[in-house]
C-alpha cells in the first residue's frame, strides 16, 4: 500500500494534515488545499484510484465544512459510484438533496439515481439494463447508516491555535530576521566601500609624516603619568597623617577608659566607706536605743525601791529612846538621798544624751561629706561618660575619613595602574607603529 500527500498553502495561517487510506486499495492519494480563514472549509477535491478515496481539509472539521465529496473509482469496467456531501453536510450524488443517497450511475452492486429527495434514496437504475432473473428488491445496508465514529479529538482546537500562534510567531521572527539580515547586507555594503577607499587612499604614494602626532601623544601619556605618580605621593602623604591622627585618637581614648576605671576604682572606694558609716550609725543607733531602755528600766527600777522604802518608813513603827538633846530629820535625809540618786540619774542621762547627740551630728557630718563626694564623684563620672562617648564619636568619625581616604587612596592607586598600564600598552602600541611607519 502506497500513499501520497499533497499539501498547498495560499495563506500565512496554515495546518498540519495526514493522509488517510481506503482497505482494499493498491493506491490511494489525498489533496488538501486550506482555506484563508481558520475554522471555515473551502471546496476541495479527493479523488482515488481503483477502488476509492476521500479528502477534506480536515477529518477534525468535519462538522464546519460545507462541501465534503467521497468518491472512488474502480479498476474494472463499471460505472463510478459514490456518495458526497451538498450544502448541508448531506451524502448525495450529483443533485442529492440534504441526508439523501444517490448517484449518478450506479453499476453492479450499487445504488442511486440522477436525483434523491430529501431522507431518500434515489431512482434510476442500480442495476445492469437486463438482470438475470429479473428485478430483484433493493436491500439496504444498515451499516451504512450508523454514524461515523471519526473520534474527534476534543484539544485539536487548541492544538491547532498553538500551532497557528507559533506559527504566526516564526513569521514575524522570519521577517524580523530578513530586515536584519537586509540592514547587515547594507552595513557590509558601506564597509566595503569605505574599505576599498582606504585601499585606494593607501595605494596613493604620498605618505603623511605622523611620527610629530605620535611624540605629542606621548608626551601627553608621559604628563598624565607623572601627574598620577605626583598625585598618589599626596595621598601618601595625607595618608600618613590621617594615620598619625588616628594613633593620637587612639592614644587619648585609651588614657580616657584608663582614668574611667580609676573613677570607677575610686567610686567602689567611697561606697564602701558609706556602707561602713552607715551600718555603724544603725549599730550606734540600736546601742542608743538600747542603753535608753535600760535608762528607762533604771530610772522604774528606783522610783519602786523608793516608793517600797516610803511605805515601809510609813507602815513602820518605831519606838525609839531619843535624847532630847537630839534630833534626827529623816525627811531632809530622804530627800537629800532622792536628790543625790536624782542628780545622778540625770547626770547620767545628760552625758548619755549628750554622747549619742555628738555621734549622731559627727555621723551626720560624715554621711554628709559621703553624701557630697559621691554626687561630686557622680557628677565626674557623668562628665567622664559625656566626654567618653565625644570621644568616642570623634574616633568612630576619624575612622569613618580613614576608611575614606583609604578607599580613595586604593581607588587613586588602581585608577593609577589602570592609566599607567593602558599608557604603556598605548606607548607600545604607539612604538610598534612608529616602528612600523618608519620601515615603510
Amino acid at each position: 500500500m502506497s500513499r501520497q500527500c499533497t499539501v498547498r498553502s495560499q495563506a500565512r495561517r496554515n495546518f498540519s494534515a495526514a493522509s488517510a487510506f481506503v482497505p482494499n486499495a493498491s493506491s490511494s492519494s489525498l489533496c488538501l488545499r486550506p482555506a484563508l480563514q481558520a475554522g471555515s472549509c473551502g471546496a476541495t477535491t479527493a479523488y482515488g484510484r481503483l477502488t476509492g478515496g476521500f479528502g477534506s481539509r480536515s477529518l477534525y472539521n468535519l462538522g464546519e465544512c460545507q462541501r465534503i465529496s467521497i468518491a472512488g473509482r474502480g479498476g474494472v469496467p463499471y460505472g463510478p459510484a459514490g456518495f458526497g456531501a451538498g450544502i448541508s453536510c448531506g451524502f448525495g450524488g450529483a443533485a442529492a438533496g440534504p441526508f439523501g443517497y444517490g448517484g449518478a450511475a450506479a453499476g453492479p452492486f450499487g445504488f442511486g439515481g440522477a436525483a434523491a429527495g430529501p431522507f431518500g434514496l434515489g431512482g434510476g437504475p442500480g442495476f445492469p439494463a437486463v438482470p438475470a432473473g429479473g428485478i430483484h428488491e433493493v436491500s439496504i445496508n444498515q451499516s451504512l447508516l450508523k454514524p461515523l465514529n471519526l473520534q474527534i479529538d476534543p484539544h485539536i482546537q487548541n492544538i491547532r491555535k498553538n500551532e497557528k500562534d507559533q506559527i504566526q510567531t516564526l513569521n514575524n521572527q522570519f521577517a524580523s530576521f530578513i530586515d536584519k539580515v537586509r540592514f547587515l547586507e547594507q552595513q557590509n555594503k558601506v564597509l566595503e566601500t569605505k574599505w576599498a577607499l582606504l585601499q585606494e587612499q593607501g595605494h596613493k604614494t604620498v605618505k603623511k609624516n605622523i611620527e610629530p602626532l605620535f611624540e605629542t601623544y606621548l608626551n601627553n601619556l608621559r604628563r598624565h603619568l607623572s601627574s598620577l605618580t605626583t598625585d598618589k605621593e599626596n595621598l601618601r602623604g595625607e595618608l600618613s597623617k590621617m594615620q598619625t591622627i588616628a594613633e593620637d585618637f587612639r592614644n587619648k581614648y585609651e588614657d580616657e577608659l584608663n582614668k574611667h576605671a580609676d573613677v570607677e576604682n575610686e567610686f567602689v572606694t567611697l561606697k564602701k566607706k558609706v556602707d561602713t558609716a552607715y551600718l555603724g550609725k544603725a549599730e550606734l543607733q540600736a546601742t542608743l536605743d538600747s542603753l535608753t531602755e535600760e535608762i528607762d528600766f533604771l530610772r522604774a527600777l528606783y522610783e519602786t525601791e523608793l516608793s517600797q522604802i516610803q511605805s515601809q518608813i510609813s507602815d513602820t513603827s518605831v519606838i525609839l529612846t531619843m535624847d532630847n538633846n537630839r534630833s534626827l530629820d529623816m525627811d531632809s535625809i530622804i530627800a537629800e538621798v532622792k536628790a543625790q540618786y536624782e542628780d545622778i540619774t540625770n547626770r547620767s542621762r545628760a552625758e548619755a544624751e549628750s554622747w549619742y547627740q555628738s555621734r549622731y551630728e559627727e555621723l551626720q557630718a560624715t554621711a554628709g561629706r559621703h553624701g557630697d563626694d559621691l554626687r561630686n564623684t557622680k557628677q565626674e563620672i557623668s562628665e567622664l561618660n559625656r566626654h567618653i562617648q565625644r570621644v568616642r564619636s570623634e574616633i568612630d568619625g576619624v575612622k569613618k575619613q580613614v576608611n575614606g581616604l583609604q578607599t580613595a587612596i586604593s581607588d587613586a592607586e588602581h585608577r593609577g595602574e589602570n592609566a599607567l598600564k593602558d599608557a604603556r600598552d598605548k606607548l607600545e602600541d604607539l612604538e610598534t607603529a612608529l616602528q612600523k611607519a618608519k620601515a615603510d
